[in-house]
């Protein structure tokens, strides 16, 4: 019953020079690629944004760079990451008056709290800011799941316009899918990269592709064909997608599991030439020489260089 949110938003990298400041050019270029790709949305601040590593004045120029270069073609999603409910409010409003047309907020982190905290956080929220709010269920990074049972419930309320489910659990995915069905206004978008049809095929309106930095077009095909309900064409596309994805494994145990991820995504692109450097935020380490080459095999099998 989706009728704001669909399709294909990705959550926008960070590119930084070789010294770790933002490069400004190449995020306008990740903008127009993405757009060019057929995206329906742009996830700005998120966790591919590497949005935990910049300042409050790299936040500010990271957003206003793509709602420059976006000029309005899509809607804007802007994270309002903070620990706590105030700290959340206060930059929700600065990212509203940068250009946000909805906002992304996660449930509290370092802060403890229980689940009867985490709805007033979200209420509280909601009365503060006007414009739609996504929960972002991510567990890795706030160390607590969302319940489908409170999800359920701000999305009845109009408190939340939908989620974003970065959790890995697809069972409770599909259980969301399942209670929240008949929501209006209600859109659930999966983080998971790999089983996109699947997700689509359960009732998700759309997909949040960390990956899709790399491949927007991909994305885009696949989602049409679901729309389609061509769904071998879709899991066709998906299949490929997930040999793409494979970009993410060439470091090994070499960096963290963050910088892997995000730096095979800002690798692929550098390698495109479509960024400059795939410097990371500081104190991630960035891909290597050797893994740059594994990469560009995996682009090249792929169609992508």
């Amino acid at each position: 019953m989706s009728t704001q949110f669909q399709g294909v938003i990705p959550p926008v990298i960070t590119p930084r020079h070789a010294d770790g400041s933002i490069d400004v050019q190449s995020l306008k270029n990740v903008t127009k690629h993405l757009i060019d790709g057929g995206v329906s949305g742009l996830f700005v601040l998120g966790s591919s944004g590497e949005v935990p590593y910049l300042s409050n004045e790299e936040r500010e120029l990271v957003v206003t760079t793509i709602a420059e270069a976006n000029a309005g073609a899509v809607p804007l999603i802007v994270g309002a990451n903070e620990q706590t409910t105030n700290r959340v409010i206060e930059e929700a409003r600065k990212v509203v008056d940068l250009g946000a047309d909805a906002i992304v907020v996660t449930s509290m982190y370092y802060a403890i709290g229980n689940v009867a905290e985490t709805e007033t956080h979200f209420r509280s929220i909601h009365e503060a800011i006007d414009k739609p709010i996504f929960a972002y269920d991510v567990p890795v990074r706030t160390h607590f799941k969302l319940p489908t049972d409170l999800l359920v419930r701000l999305g009845r309320d109009g408190v939340i316009a939908g989620v974003k489910d970065s959790s890995g659990d697809d069972v409770s995915f599909r259980q969301l899918l399942l209670a929240a069905k008949d929501i209006p206004n209600f859109d659930i978008f999966t983080g998971h990269e790999v089983v996109v049809d699947g997700a689509l095929l359960g009732g998700a309106q759309g997909v949040v592709p960390g990956l899709g930095n790399v491949d927007p077009a991909g994305y885009r095909r696949l989602f049409d064909a679901a729309q389609a309900g061509d769904w071998a064409a879709a899991a066709r596309e998906q299949d490929r997608l997930a040999d793409v994805f494979e970009i993410v494994y060439t470091p090994g145990g070499r960096v963290s599991g963050g910088a892997a991820g995000l730096g095979a995504f800002k690798t692929a692109l550098q390698v495109m030439g479509i960024i400059e450097s795939n410097t990371m935020s500081s104190p991630m380490l960035s891909l290597n020489e050797s893994e740059t080459a594994a990469i560009r095999e995996i682009l090249e099998r792929n169609g992508l260089v």
